[in-house]
């Protein structure tokens, strides 16, 4: 397991703009994100800009070293969403009341899935957030200066 440098942790952070790079959750709300390597590196995946991500302690434990799921909707196997290489808008949207994550794609449904994106409880956070303001994440609302 390599070390990820304090310089390439705080790039990571600020290229995310704060947000988890998967569920979009705002570092200012559950205060503890981790930097993740997309290609885990049992797999061979590497501590470089292009292979790490801003993720929330729940995406990425529920990720784990997978790099595919199923679509629940297809029933195959997809890659899961890569936030170096697609663009989050092209696989989910926001549900109205802003407390579902929906998937676009077999990608983001079979990622929402592993992810466990749209578990009870955190819909639950996502109620209270959206009713203090905090949620769906909206751009510049939370600087990270």
């Amino acid at each position: 397991m390599v070390r990820i440098s304090q310089n390439l942790r705080n790039l990571v952070i600020e290229r995310a703009h704060g947000l988890c790079e998967y569920c979009q959750t705002a570092q200012i709300i559950v205060v503890t994100m981790e930097v993740d390597h997309i290609v885990p590196e049992i797999e061979d995946g590497q501590t470089v800009e292009t292979n790490l991500c801003l993720t929330c302690r729940s995406c990425n434990g529920f990720k784990l070293d997978f790099q595919i799921a199923i679509d629940p909707e297809t029933g195959d196997t997809y890659p899961l969403y890569n936030p170096r290489t697609q663009l989050w808008d092209d696989h989910f949207r926001w549900s109205e009341d802003g407390l579902r994550i929906i998937g676009l794609t077999p990608i983001g449904r079979a990622t929402i899935s592993r992810l466990r994106m749209n578990r009870e409880s955190i819909l639950a956070s996502r109620r209270l957030w959206v009713r203090a303001g905090w949620h769906p994440p909206i751009a510049g609302r939370f600087p990270l200066d």
